[in-house]
C-alpha cells in the first residue's frame, strides 16, 4: 500500500489522505490557561482585532497575528502569555523580558503577560505601531548609530628643498 510517514508526527499516512499535524485552533491552545490568563488573553485578542483588517491563526504552540507579515504572536504558557511584537525598535517596559534583531528591519520584543490589567498602554500601542509597519512594503530600518569615518589617507610627498635642489 503506497504511502509515506509524516515528518512531523511520523504516523503513517496512506495515498490520498489528508494529513495535517501541525493545524491546532485557538481554543486548543488556551483550554488549560488560569481564568486569570484567560481573561488576559481575551483582552489582548480582543486589542489586536479591533486595530483593522487581519489574519488570526493557531500554528504549532502559537497563535499569530498577520497582515502582510506577521506582527505579533502569543505562545500561551502555564503561568504567563509569551507575547512577540515586532517592531522597528526596541522597547522597554516591566513585561518585557528581551528584545533581538530579527532582521534589518524588525525587532522581536518579548513580553511576558500574566494579568489582564497589563494589556493597555504602552502593550496597545505597541501592538497598534506593530500593526501599522507590518501593512507596509518596505518597514523603516531599526535606528543604529552610523558606523565612524574614515579619514581619507594622505599621499605624503617630499618637500624640495634649497639644499637638496643643489644636491641634483
Amino acid at each position: 500500500m503506497p504511502g509515506h510517514r509524516c515528518y512531523h508526527c511520523k504516523q503513517w499516512i496512506d495515498e490520498g489522505e489528508a494529513h495535517d499535524c501541525w493545524t491546532t485552533t485557538e481554543r486548543a491552545l488556551t483550554q488549560d490557561l488560569s481564568e486569570e490568563l484567560l481573561e488576559a488573553w481575551e483582552r489582548l485578542r480582543e486589542s489586536a482585532a479591533s486595530l483593522g483588517e487581519q489574519r488570526i491563526y493557531a500554528s504549532h504552540n502559537s497563535i499569530m497575528f498577520s497582515r502582510k507579515s506577521c506582527y505579533c504572536f502569543v505562545r500561551p504558557k502555564k503561568s504567563f502569555l509569551e507575547t512577540v511584537i515586532f517592531l522597528g525598535r526596541k522597547v522597554k517596559g516591566p513585561q518585557v523580558r528581551r528584545s533581538d534583531h530579527t532582521s534589518k528591519t524588525k525587532v522581536a520584543n518579548i513580553l511576558q503577560i500574566r494579568h489582564r490589567d497589563e494589556v493597555e498602554e504602552p502593550i496597545t500601542e505597541w501592538l497598534r505601531e506593530a500593526y501599522e509597519m507590518s501593512g507596509t512594503t518596505a518597514a523603516p530600518a531599526a535606528k543604529r548609530k552610523p558606523a565612524p569615518r574614515k579619514p581619507a589617507a594622505r599621499k605624503v610627498t617630499a618637500k624640495v628643498t634649497p639644499q637638496r635642489r643643489n644636491a641634483r
